[in-house]
């Protein structure tokens, strides 16, 4: 900044003594030009006064290198002129100054030369006699006056220079030494210019953001380390020498060592587990078995990637000792797990650890906390649905059965869901009419939302879903209908499958679980119900659910 105010400082001083320069020659030249024409008068009245009385042998004997004089008679002829043959000269009738003299009495005019870069100054006369008398001389232009006086100006122009490089260090300097005192950690406090007052409260209110937002970054973190330490799947995060950098208790808990041991993998001497993140260090996503004092685990490792680059590996350990069954589903569980958790996780603990080590700039940590608050949303809402497939799997909900009326229920949901449809022009169409059933409204509307929620995250832009609600002797149908992308029959069988997705591609884009149908398939099953679905890839997708009255 100071060179700045230094630069700007010497550019208005130069500017000025230019714009100084011009405007006082400009002045002085127009002075000079109308002294040099009241001269050139008084003198025409001493020159007409001795030509009277000498006639016209004073104009031959007239002497002055600076000075023309000139005779011309009432009809424009040339009687004597002191720097020309007379009977060489044209006619002069037609001049300015003649034609003002002989009307006015008197007359001037100025004419410039662009060969001799010069301009004569003319003044004539009326004498008693009617001849008239014309006297003029030679006056340089403001480019030969310059010319003629470069050697001053230079010197001028070079004190000049020399006085404002010194004046401008000091101003330069006393202006920034206030600002490079000030103190940004209480930029109110500070009163060096009122100019400065708006910019300060900027920063000052900047300050405060930047702390709120760190200490929700710090918030997160914390978040993310009590989702991790209440996991009970084991959780290590290494680097690229595989130096522990974060773990769980359940990862000292499962693999039975303290905290010392665990900071160097290398030093436990497991090959399975040195296997594994040694491949994901090389970029593979590697899965393996451990046995341990009779217990079962899985291992799974996933690379940790910044610009591109491998920094380190994410390492579950999950037992799987508890039944042979429960193992498989939960083999498969983890598998799917780990796909789902890779980037959020990944994320989460590359900025994370990023942040950690208290050298990130201020500008990114905005970025930054907005990154792992995203991806932490994202995890909490897996888990959250990984929680509801739980307690529907094993009962654990209390059974409290009430009167549920499903078109009430359906239109709550419609209206928690038109903010997101009308994102994409999508219509949302309840038909029917009060209908109720006996069942648990948490499910039930659990169920229908992800019902409407899925027809909307598939469906095309300006497309339609319908929730239709009719009821026969037997059974009440709860039928969601939209018009999106559908689905081919050899898939139709899976959809209720955990995080199965049909368009991986299209899946990652709109976001989702990957459990909304499976929570559906359990929430019917939970309550009796039976699910009917008819579909056609490109013509949309028809779900019913029957309940048995």
């Amino acid at each position: 900044m100071n060179k700045k105010i230094f630069r700007s400082s010497i550019a208005v001083a130069l500017v000025v003594l230019l714009s100084s320069i011009v405007l006082i020659f400009g002045i002085l030249f127009r002075y000079f030009e109308k002294q040099l024409q009241s001269e050139l008068a008084s003198e025409a009245g001493y020159i007409a006064y001795a030509l009277e009385n000498q006639g016209i042998d004073y104009i031959d004997n007239f002497n002055n290198s600076n000075k023309r004089i000139t005779l011309i008679s009432p009809d424009g002829k040339v009687l004597a002129d002191t720097s020309a043959n007379e009977s060489k000269l044209d006619d002069h009738t037609d001049r300015q100054e003649i034609i003002n003299a002989m009307k006015n009495g008197k007359g001037t005019s100025i004419r410039y030369s662009k060969t001799l870069a010069e301009k004569t100054v003319y003044y004539a006369m009326k004498m008693s006699d009617g001849n008239i008398l014309r006297v003029s001389t030679k006056q340089y232009t403001v480019a030969a006056l310059l010319f003629s006086l470069i050697q001053p100006i230079l010197i001028v122009f070079v004190v000049a220079i020399v006085l404002s490089f010194v004046l401008a260090q000091k101003v330069s300097s006393s202006i920034i030494k206030p600002i490079n005192e000030l103190d940004l950690d209480n930029p109110v406090n500070n009163e060096p210019y009122d100019e400065l007052a708006p910019l300060l409260r900027k920063i000052a209110k900047q300050k405060k953001t930047i702390e709120k937002q760190i200490k929700e970054a710090e918030f997160k973190q914390e978040e993310f380390r009590l989702i991790t330490e209440n996991m009970k799947e084991g959780f290590i995060v290494v680097d690229k020498q595989m130096k522990a950098l974060t773990y769980n208790r359940s990862a000292l808990k499962l693999l039975c060592i303290s905290k010392d041991k665990l900071d160097d993998i290398l030093s436990l001497g497991n090959d399975n587990l040195t296997f594994v993140i040694g491949k994901a260090l090389e970029g593979i996503c590697e899965k393996s078995n451990l046995t341990l004092n009779n217990n079962h685990y899985r291992l799974i490792a996933n690379p940790v990637f910044e610009n591109e680059q491998i920094i380190g590996a994410v390492i579950l350990i999950i037992d799987v000792s508890e039944s042979v069954k429960r193992e498989q589903l939960r083999q498969e569980f983890t598998s799917n797990v780990s796909h789902e958790l890779k980037t959020p996780l990944t994320s989460i603990s590359g900025f994370a650890e990023i942040m950690k080590n208290g050298d990130t700039p201020d500008t990114l940590v905005i970025d930054f906390s907005a990154s792992i608050y995203d991806e932490a949303q994202r995890l909490i809402s897996l888990v959250n649905d990984i929680l509801k497939i739980s307690e529907l799997d094993e009962k654990s909900m209390q059974k409290e059965r009430e009167e549920v009326d499903l078109y009430k229920l359906s239109r709550s949901v419609i209206k928690r869901l038109k903010s997101v449809a009308d994102k994409r022009n999508i219509s949302l169409n309840l038909i029917g009419k009060s209908t109720i059933i006996t069942g648990t409204e948490k499910i039930l509307d659990e169920m229908i939302y992800n019902l409407c929620d899925n027809a909307i995250k598939y469906n095309l832009d300006n497309g339609s879903v319908d929730v239709i609600l009719s009821e026969s002797n037997h059974h009440i149908k709860l039928t969601v209908k939209d018009t999106g992308i559908g689905i081919a029959q050899s898939e139709q069988q899976r959809i209720f499958e955990r995080f199965y997705r049909v368009d991986k591609s299209h899946s990652k884009a709109i976001g989702g679980t990957g459990l909304g149908l499976s929570i559906v398939k359990h929430a019917a099953i939970y309550h009796n119900a039976e699910i009917e679905l008819k579909s056609e890839l490109g013509k949309g997708m028809t779900i019913t659910i029957i309940f048995n009255k």
